[in-house]
């Protein structure tokens, strides 16, 4: 019996690293991972950007209503100072009225003109009740 020394040749030659590809199942999972992934931070960074906005608009809308807030009750204090003006002259011309009344005597015309003043008043009494009214 006799032995070659030669490198025995197979019909089959074993596959090269570089012709080896990888298999079909592990790239599809791959790139079904990536594409979750991708999905998955895309969606909670839009919930992270809706929450950071609604807390913005929050913030704008709280302070917009606080600076309402503030200029609502100066104005009704301001109002609510000229209607008790307004409530203390009318009652100095009622007083004066009452007295100009029982001290009239048919030559003077002085309760005309109080009444006309009166008149007056009470007209400028109704529209800054209008006005409180409306800030209400």
């Amino acid at each position: 019996m006799s032995y070659s020394t030669e490198p025995m040749t197979t019909s089959e030659p074993l596959p090269s690293k570089k012709k080896r590809r990888p298999s079909v199942k592990i790239v599809l999972l791959t790139w079904i991972l990536l594409i979750s992934a991708g999905v998955t931070t895309a969606y909670m960074y839009s919930n992270h950007l809706k929450q950071s906005m609604l807390e913005q608009l929050d913030a704008r809308i709280q302070d917009r209503t606080d600076v309402m807030k503030a200029d609502y009750t100066t104005q009704l204090a301001a109002l609510s100072e000229q209607v008790e003006q307004l409530n203390s002259k009318v009652e100095t011309f009622n007083e004066l009225l009452t007295f100009t009344k029982d001290n009239a005597s048919d030559k003077t015309d002085n309760s005309n003109k109080l009444y006309s003043q009166l008149n007056e008043v009470k007209n400028q009494l109704a529209k800054l009740q209008k006005q409180m009214d409306l800030l209400k």
